[in-house]
């Protein structure tokens, strides 16, 4: 069977979809919390911070920055820019920040726990990488 139609690898295909855009917000929140960036370069950070298994169009970054600064997660200003027109930098709100701190707490922290690691190396080392790149 060819990795296109392993319907193993199209399953953890499809189940990666659906992390990844849940993990968009994570990865959004992260970033800011270490400092201000308009959307465009926001977005670029992400995909370099996740190393790369995460990552999002322009637009799809503008929707969640506008959604998280409704929801009053981030704050926005217009700042002059070194190069062309102003530029609209999105910072990280206390209550954000709150946030990002919980879902850690809650979700992240979790794979520190001493029996969940030795359960996902238990699983890793009975399935061992393929040679071929799963789409």
């Amino acid at each position: 069977m060819t990795p296109q139609s392993d319907p193993e690898s199209e399953l953890l295909s499809n189940w990666e979809d659906v992390y990844k855009k849940g993990l968009l917000t994570f990865w959004l929140l992260l970033f800011l919390h270490h400092r201000p960036a308009y959307a465009y370069e926001a977005g670029a950070e992400v995909e370099k911070l996740s190393q790369g298994t995460v990552s999002a169009d322009e637009n799809s970054i503008y929707r969640a920055l506008n959604r998280f600064e409704s929801l009053g997660l981030v704050k926005s200003e217009l700042l002059e820019s070194d190069i062309g027109p102003k530029r609209r930098y999105y910072r990280l709100t206390t209550s954000g920040s709150e946030l990002l701190a919980g879902f850690i707490r809650r979700n992240i922290l979790i794979f520190e726990n001493a029996d969940v690691r030795e359960r996902l190396q238990g699983v890793l080392k009975d399935h061992p990488a393929r040679k071929e790149k799963l789409p």
